[in-house]
């Protein structure tokens, strides 16, 4: 199976007849081209469902997306039944087309080319020649010229259009320097015209015009060049071509011979001449007879001496063992022309570990090693030109470098020529600009650090995680300088760390403080981080930069990206799906998710097992702190009911769920925290409707603060609605709280005012429930007259709810045991057994089985009574 990219896009089947299976459907080779350009590499759902639907997607993107994914898996494994469907494989956040490189021509021809232009720095043009020239006959038309194009086809487009400009100069160049100006001056004629800026074009085309003879045109090619320049961009041809333009004024005999010299042992400058075409408009280097006149090339340091140097190891740096490991591995196993990213979120010490990993390398890169930070002092990213000069001055490279970005390139070839050098190139913003950088000749590489992996060729990615929780506090004792400080409370240590996630800059940050503060100890400061919005405001005073590194992905992302990062702040702390998002965005599942990814991409989320997701503590901070600064309240009011909507219709179906109580144990923090948050956004109904979903699993878990937490602020809701029923309910579910704590005055009250709420509402159902709370609270207390009449008043007549019917039929029963003894209490507990069954509640059948085993069996009473399931009381005396 073959693939063609650069042209319309074509895809041949396996096999003798090699048929022609290139899919119809746009969109489906809009997924194919994409994933195509991309080879070998994981493009994310994110940049699939822009570059098919642009910043307008349906809210079913990530669904349809899955339906062109499966298409295109079947159309493969039609065309290679054999490997076709392995091709293309699921790796998150996206997919990944594995593919050999000699089936796909985009991959053949930046091989040809990469190769051309090492045969191009040894001056070897008969070579280069070649390999340019197969390079180019690859092209059937501009690339993906039947497919709609997004951003990132759209950015490949343009990046495979410079390549093949660079492909084809380099070609012409190398047929000058072996004397076949003849058959050049026609073609250069026409790039002229094709590409009037381009000035190494038309550098060539005066050479070869002077040496056919023909002096004169070659000037007037020099007047029309100054003459678009000068009324296009008020500007002059650049001082190469100008030159070039005196030496053939002057007629100068040394441009009529061909360059055919050897290079240099040393690699330095060669015995012959370069005129090189540059200035304004970008250009490239034409090769000519030796002149003196003319500007030597960069001079390399000597081979077999190790160039350039690295900053010294970190001396705090810690840990990472199995991290620097896998960095060895994938920096021996890289292959020519790739590299090996590090990415990961602001502050986890991606450019410490680069570093360390690179000083434990010199045995894999002996002749050297060296470091560039990609961004000046501002944070704003080096031009690649400007980047490609300081990193070639570190190198050693000394003399005059050329202006432009392709003759800078060519430097860079020559000096990796037949040396192992690693570059360590610091925060890398974009492949654009970092692909130039990256040494293509074999024994060389580069290892990046970025947040994000940029888009360059053949790159092996390590994600970069926070510290271990022990290395993390090994980090913050040896910066404050507390090695030998008892950290009696072991716990205070883990305490500072865990306030900022174990980010590596912020525990250094801390342990600055620390250091600063002889008088602090561990504890003192685990007691300032203590504050929910603590551990921001005390890291912005030990290090001010960091806060701008935090903030960092969050202002290059696009406003839906960072919308929904400011309202994930409103969910609670720790790991959540990416159902509660959906809510909160008032997308659909799919779409959430998507967003959800861009945020991962953007290392502002993390992405947890089973599909969860978690913001960072610190990212979770700081989007609080934007939420509050730049989302209208409104907005963030209806993010809540969202949610809160959502969560409550959970929680009143979880009750059927077959493992209620671990999905209970695992969504009680989401689900008190958004009523909490319903209620801070005066959000009533939803207040009291979640109160009402949780009551039974409160209870039943015991979560006693939750509980009161929960009702207490429902109960507010419900006042401010004036909703006497619903009042009612939570009055009496405190009031059963309250008994349970064994505060009875307090449980009487409740149940009191829970009375009166029914009564007023006409609530039957919980006027039972209260009357129950009261009578149960009575027989405590040994008022037996009491009891009875008020649970006479429930069972006269009987409620309908079978589970009001079962507790007031449980008080009763335990009032006949009191006062009549096991014989009158027998039938009371054998109906509570039959109500229990009804119910198909097991516990409370158990209950009921347990009296009336005790009642049936003639056995004295225990001074323990199991007054409801599971609660034991001690029974008054007498």
């Amino acid at each position: 199976m073959r693939f063609r990219v650069l042209g319309p896009l074509e895809v041949d089947a396996a096999g003798p007849d090699a048929r022609r299976v290139t899919p119809r459907a746009a969109k489906i080779r809009v997924v194919l081209a994409t994933l195509l350009v991309r080879a070998d590499e994981i493009v994310s759902v994110g940049s699939l469902i822009d570059e098919l639907w642009g910043e307008d997607p349906p809210r079913t993107a990530t669904t349809t997306l899955q339906v062109y994914i499966s298409q295109l898996r079947k159309l493969l494994h039609a065309a290679d039944p054999d490997a076709g469907r392995e091709a293309l494989v699921t790796r998150p956040p996206g997919y990944l087309m594995r593919l050999d490189p000699d089936r796909l021509d985009l991959s053949a021809f930046e091989d040809l080319h990469a190769r051309g232009r090492a045969a191009m720095a040894r001056h070897d043009a008969p070579a280069a020649a070649d390999l340019q020239r197969r390079a180019l006959a690859l092209w059937r038309g501009p690339l993906l010229s039947d497919t709609p194009h997004g951003p990132l086809l759209d950015s490949t487009a343009i990046r495979l259009g410079e390549l093949r400009t660079a492909a084809l100069e380099q070609r012409i160049r190398a047929d000058l320097q072996l004397g076949r100006h003849h058959d050049l001056v026609g073609e250069l004629q026409a790039l002229a015209t094709e590409l009037p800026m381009r000035e190494e074009f038309h550098a060539h085309l005066m050479v070869a015009l002077y040496r056919t003879g023909r002096q004169a045109d070659a000037l007037e090619a020099f007047g029309r060049l100054r003459r678009t320049l000068v009324d296009e961009l008020a500007i002059e041809p650049g001082p190469p071509l100008q030159q070039l333009h005196g030496r053939i004024l002057a007629g100068d005999t040394a441009l009529l011979r061909p360059s055919a010299a050897a290079p240099s042992p040393s690699g330095g400058p060669r015995p012959t001449a370069t005129v090189t075409a540059g200035g304004n408009t970008g250009g490239s280097a034409v090769s000519a007879a030796p002149s003196s006149a003319v500007e030597p090339e960069p001079a390399l340091p000597p081979t077999g001496v190790p160039v350039g140097e690295l900053p010294p190891s970190d001396p705090l740096f810690t840990g990472r063992g199995e991290e620097l490991a896998a960095l060895e591995t994938l920096l021996r196993d890289v292959p020519a022309g790739g590299c090996v990213t590090l990415t990961g979120p602001a502050g986890t010490g991606k450019t410490a570990l680069a570093l360390a990993a690179a000083h434990r390398a010199d045995g894999l890169f002996p002749d050297g090693r060296v470091f560039l930070a990609l961004r000046d002092a501002a944070g704003e990213p080096l031009a690649p030109a400007a980047a490609l000069t300081l990193l070639l001055r570190r190198c050693g490279v000394t003399g005059p470098l050329p202006g432009e970005l392709d003759g800078l390139r060519r430097t860079l070839d020559r000096l990796t020529l037949g040396r192992r050098m690693l570059f360590v190139l610091d925060d890398a913003a974009s492949g654009a600009a970092t692909a130039p950088l990256l040494p293509a000749t074999p024994g060389s590489t580069a290892l990046l650090t970025a947040r994000r992996p940029p888009a360059v060729p053949v790159s092996r990615v390590h994600l970069l995680d926070v510290l271990a929780p022990a290395q993390a506090r090994r980090l913050l004792l040896a910066a404050s300088g507390r090695d030998g400080e008892d950290d009696g409370p072991e716990g205070a240590c883990a305490a500072v760390v865990e306030a900022c996630g174990r980010l590596p800059s912020a525990v250094r940050a801390l342990a600055g403080r620390l250091a600063a503060r002889p008088h602090w100890t561990v504890a003192s400061l685990a007691a300032r981080l203590a504050y929910e919005h603590a551990p921001l405001a005390e890291l912005r005073s030990a290090q001010p930069g960091l806060d701008a590194a935090l903030r960092g992905a969050y202002d290059e992302a696009g406003e839906p990206v960072r919308r929904a990062f400011r309202l994930l702040a409103l969910l609670p702390a720790g790991p959540f799906p990416a159902t509660d998002a959906a809510a909160l965005l008032g997308l659909a599942e799919p779409d959430a998710e998507a967003v959800l990814e861009s945020l991962v991409e953007a290392r502002l989320l993390r992405a947890e097992p089973r599909g969860a997701y978690r913001l960072h503590v610190l990212w979770r901070l700081l989007a609080g702190e934007l939420l509050t600064a730049q989302e209208p309240p409104g907005q963030v009011a209806r993010a809540v009911a969202r949610l809160a909507g959502a969560l409550a219709a959970e929680a009143e179906e979880a009750d059927a769920l077959p493992h209620a109580a671990e999905w209970f144990a695992e969504r009680r923090t989401a689900l008190v925290a958004t009523l909490g948050r319903a209620h801070t956004a005066g959000l009533w109904e939803h207040t009291v409707r979640l109160a009402d979903a949780l009551t039974a699993p409160l209870e039943a878990h015991a979560a006693w603060d939750d509980w009161e937490r929960a009702h207490t602020l429902a109960l507010d809701a419900a006042e401010h609605l004036g909703d006497l029923g619903a009042q009612s309910r939570l009055l009496r579910s405190l009031g059963d709280l309250a008994w349970q704590r064994r505060r009875t005055d307090t449980a009487r009250g409740l149940y009191g005012r829970a009375l009166r709420a029914a009564d007023g509402a006409d609530a039957r159902p919980e006027r039972a429930r209260a009357l129950t709370g009261l009578a149960e609270l009575s027989l405590d207390a040994s008022a037996v007259t009491e009891a009875a009449r008020l649970i006479g008043r429930v069972l006269d007549p009987a409620p309908g709810d079978p589970r009001d019917h079962y507790e007031a039929r449980r008080v009763r029963a335990l009032l006949a045991l009191e006062t009549e003894g096991p014989a009158a209490a027998e039938p009371h507990f054998a109906r509570c057994l039959t109500l229990a069954a009804q119910l198909g509640d097991r516990r409370r059948e158990a209950y009921a089985v347990r009296w009336l085993r005790q009642v049936r069996g003639g056995l004295p009473l225990p001074d323990w009574t199991e007054t409801r399931p599971g609660v034991w009381r001690l029974r008054a005396a007498g």
